[in-house]
């Protein structure tokens, strides 16, 4: 299985897992079966609140999974469309999180979990 993780830093396996899918500045993919991986920065990390897309942000890269701290439903919904399922991750490193999945300890993302915004009326679940 590829998964997708969104990260700020491009530190690899050693990268923290950021808190939002959209505003990441790079993802870590990585082959779950073989533990290769590769980076590449996010072009979409600049997009308003809401309007972030999802499959432009995985810039070309064919995942089965994402996992992240945190989403907005839009691109949850949008996620989900494409047949890519999202798991909740936990503060940590790639290397953390691709442990836990591999366990089958990380839920998949619920609509009740999204953020929903961060202003004076958003909030987020995580």
């Amino acid at each position: 299985m590829k998964i997708a993780f969104p990260t700020q830093d491009d530190q690899g396996m050693e990268s923290l897992v950021h808190g939002h899918f959209g505003t990441a500045r790079h993802f870590v993919i990585v082959d779950s079966d073989t533990g290769a991986f590769n980076a590449h920065s996010n072009p979409d990390a600049d997009h308003l609140h809401g309007e972030c897309q999802p499959i432009n942000a995985l810039n070309g890269a064919q995942v089965n999974a994402v996992v992240v701290g945190g989403i907005g439903a839009g691109a949850l919904r949008k996620l989900r469309q494409g047949s890519i399922q999202v798991f909740r991750g936990v503060e940590g490193t790639v290397s953390e999180n691709l442990g836990l999945i591999n366990a089958g300890k990380l839920p998949e993302f619920a609509f009740d979990q999204v953020c929903g915004g961060h202003g004076i009326d958003g909030g987020c679940a995580h």
